[in-house]
């Protein structure tokens, strides 16, 4: 039987709460435009930067940083959206994908899964979950 792919809309919910909850102690101690902090997370520097700052939201981009001359397209480069008001945090972008829908039709041109826009989040939830008990900070703590 072949139903129809409906997002999880409070499942979705919880994963951008635990993704913005996980991400706090990551953040810049500045929020101002430009702010970066670096971590070394299983042998890889990755960076944080503060592209955005408004009010309410907050667009940072997590990048790894790379010697070994890899093409752009696969260094791992996350975009996301914090809404400080709402307590969430959502991928916006990642690798060459600029915008995620919620659902897909399958199979699509690009060939996205059906849930890529939720897969991606729970990738960041992961990875978050990870620099969080493995990584190092760059920075000095005073």
């Amino acid at each position: 039987m072949n139903r129809r792919y409906t997002v999880d809309l409070a499942g979705i919910m919880r994963l951008y709460e635990t993704n913005y909850a996980k991400l706090l102690p990551l953040l810049p101690k500045s929020e101002a435009v430009g702010e970066e902090c670096a971590y070394q997370v299983g042998g890889h520097d990755y960076k944080l930067r503060i592209l955005e700052s408004t009010r309410y939201t907050t667009l940072i981009q997590l990048q790894m940083e790379t010697d070994t001359g890899l093409p752009e397209y696969l260094v791992p480069t996350f975009k996301v959206r914090l809404y400080h008001d709402a307590r969430v945090a959502e991928v916006c972008s990642i690798q060459q994908i600029s915008r995620l829908k919620p659902r897909y039709d399958y199979p699509n041109m690009r060939m996205h899964q059906k849930d890529e826009k939720h897969q991606v989040n729970r990738f960041l939830g992961d990875w978050l979950a990870y620099c969080l008990k493995n990584g190092l900070s760059k920075q000095s703590v005073y």
